[in-house]
């Protein structure tokens, strides 16, 4: 395990064993103080309060938009959006946080001052406590501003699904995701069991919390089943319609139901271990690989061992020291790392003719979900070693999809070197226009309004080079959104700061472009949700996130300052439009924000020059309302 997760396997077992000993029955940390790491152990819980929110009624799965103010990392940085986690357990894990005794954090604070590495770990519903912990010391650590790799592991042994997929994107984001590892038995109900509704999963989880005993008889048989088949159908029915997503795939009825029946927000984040019945232990960091292998590994071949394999699902959850140990022992380890070549069939003869017959298919094959794929089944490798896909009851159909999330990755990486590769195009394109405001510079007239009064060829050759770049940041925006770039693109710094760069060349030109053309009368001023263009919005969140900065819409302390160093002649052209009384307040904030800006060098000296719009308002201003003390706001020259 260490030299593919980097955590040994001693550290693993005493996680392991602080886990299971932080009951429910005494809900306090477990801390294991070892020479070289501090293991911190929450306790499970079963009760449903601790599942699910009291208010979860409106939300069928109990979940919640992330606290920004608390976890600021933990969102789709360019769309804005938050992640959404379980309620109930991210409340639970600010109670221990926020606890009187502050044990927590003294731990944590006492662990860094020895220079050890701390392990949060967690079983069963403990574990998504855990996950929420790692979080908080790495967004702390993040913080700090330091550059060393955080000494934190979190490790979870049977925890449910209690993150989306707007989460996982960030903890790869962050490239947090190897701090995380989870480990799963083939047939644990638990990791699956919020891909249910919460109503049916009530039930459950006191079935699962009497098959602690060994020697349990459910009694009822038929519910147990029940309630097991609910879960499994939910799983399918997610697994399903994320494979249809990954491969592209459209699927009529999954999208006719998601109108109506919201499938589970959750899906897995960070690095998975499943230990199979035989010992052998699979390693799996891509989240759509994770999620069809938590559906397939629970598969029932007939409805006559659905009874068996429900008891078993139950009781396997409490059976994480003998798998882990056995797994251990045996040091047989399968990384699933090469998924665009995974064999599509086992190697049994029924199989073995199938993959055959897929290795003879037409790459022009008529069958649509193949063609959607878009794998090259004539390059198949024709002999491998996977009795570990074996083990988890993986199909030729389930193989695809698996190969299909391979191909995704890939494909993520195709795309990111097409767009690295107009870098150099940008670049020429971004000198070509900081030549043009020079010489709009020495001219007298500044970039800005040059641009907006159109005189010129260099004029006209300056709004073709500004279309040509909004075209190319346009299609690097659109593949965001599509989640078509790898996780770790927003904040990769050549692209952070030359999306500032882009910002403050071109979005002043789109602005003087904006109101060249009075867009106003239909469309309202520029700044109006919808007008801006998103290739401005995401590079500046790509800043902000990037240096730890307050975003704009948070900097100031009305929607009326809803502005920054790139877009404020926005503000600017819509003040102009205004009466005096009814701007009075901001003029002074857009004066000392341009003082500050221009102190740091974000925004150039053109715009200060005589003939330009802000100087000739702002110099109207000072003459009309000579109570305002406005004069040397800015540095401009005085008012004659």
């Amino acid at each position: 395990m260490d030299g593919i997760l980097g955590i040994n396997d001693e550290v693993i077992k005493a996680a392991l064993s602080a886990s299971i000993e932080a009951r429910d029955d005494r809900q306090e940390l477990n801390i294991c103080n070892r020479s070289s790491e501090v293991i911190v152990a929450f306790p499970r819980s079963w009760s449903p309060e601790d599942w699910f929110p009291k208010d979860s009624k409106a939300k069928s799965f109990g979940d919640d938009r992330i606290d920004r103010k608390k976890c600021p990392s933990l969102r789709s940085i360019g769309l804005d959006e938050d992640a959404r986690v379980n309620k109930a357990f991210m409340e639970r894990f600010l109670r221990i946080l926020d606890d009187e005794s502050g044990r927590l954090r003294s731990e944590v604070k006492k662990a860094l001052d020895d220079n050890k590495q701390i392990i949060f770990t967690g079983h069963s519903s403990g574990g998504p406590i855990a996950i929420y912990a790692t979080v908080w010391f790495l967004e702390e650590h993040r913080k700090s501003k330091k550059e060393e790799t955080p000494h934190a592991f979190c490790l979870t042994f049977g925890s449910p699904l209690t993150t989306d997929r707007t989460f996982g994107h960030a903890i790869r984001r962050e490239r947090w995701s190897d701090h995380f590892v989870h480990f799963v038995t083939k047939l644990d109900i638990v990791p699956r069991i919020l891909l249910a509704p919460s109503s049916p999963t009530r039930e459950l989880l006191k079935e699962i919390a009497s098959f602690s005993d060994p020697h349990h008889k459910p009694a009822s048989i038929d519910n147990l089943a029940s309630f097991f088949v609910n879960v499994v159908k939910n799983a399918s029915c997610v697994a399903n319609y994320a494979a249809c997503q990954l491969t592209g795939s459209k699927h009529t009825l999954f999208d006719t139901m998601s109108n109506f029946i919201k499938p589970s927000p959750y899906r897995p984040c960070g690095n998975y271990v499943f230990c199979t019945e035989i010992g052998r232990s699979v390693v799996v960091k891509n989240p759509d690989a994770v999620l069809r292998l938590l559906f397939c590994a629970l598969q029932i071949e007939s409805e006559r061992e659905l009874l068996n394999i429900a008891q078993k699902s139950l009781r396997a959850h409490w059976t994480y020291e003998e798998a882990i140990n056995q797994s251990l022992a045996s040091a047989n380890v399968v990384y699933l790392k090469n998924l665009r070549e995974l064999p599509l069939s086992s190697n049994d003869a029924a199989l073995n003719d199938l993959n055959l017959n897929l290795r003879e298919l037409p790459l022009n094959s008529d069958d649509a979900a193949l063609n959607d794929l878009n794998l090259n089944l004539r390059e198949l490798p024709l002999s491998l070693d996977d009795a570990a896909l074996n083990d988890l009851n993986l199909d030729a159909t389930a193989r695809l999809c698996l190969r299909a999330a391979g191909e995704l990755e890939k494909r993520k990486q195709d795309n990111q070197k097409k767009i690295q590769g107009k870098k150099v195009e940008i670049e020429r394109y971004l000198d070509a226009l900081k030549k043009y405001r020079t010489t709009s510079e020495d001219e007298g007239v500044g970039y800005y309004d040059a641009f907006k009064l159109q005189k010129k060829e260099e004029d006209f050759k300056a709004n073709v080079k500004r279309l040509e770049l909004a075209a190319i940041w346009d299609e690097i925006v659109e593949m965001l959104r599509l989640r078509q770039l790898p996780d770790e693109f927003e904040v990769d710094k050549e692209w952070v700061d030359l999306g500032t760069r882009f910002r403050g060349l071109v979005e002043p030109l789109d602005i003087a472009n904006f109101y060249r053309h009075s867009r106003t009368d239909d469309a309202g001023h520029y700044m109006k949700e919808g007008n801006r263009p998103s290739r401005y919005k995401f590079p500046q969140r790509w800043r902000e996130h990037k240096y730890q900065l307050p975003p704009m819409q948070q900097s100031q302390q009305s929607l009326k300052h809803f502005y920054g160093e790139s877009s404020f002649l926005a503000k600017v052209e819509e003040l102009r439009t205004k009466p005096w009384e009814a701007i009075k307040d901001e003029v002074p904030v857009l004066g000392n924000r341009l003082t500050e800006w221009y102190k740091n060098k974000e925004v150039e000296g053109d715009l200060f020059l005589q003939e330009s719009t802000l100087v000739k308002w702002w110099q109207d201003l000072c003459k009309d309302h000579p109570d305002a003390e406005l004069h040397n706001v800015l540095p401009i020259p005085p008012v004659k």
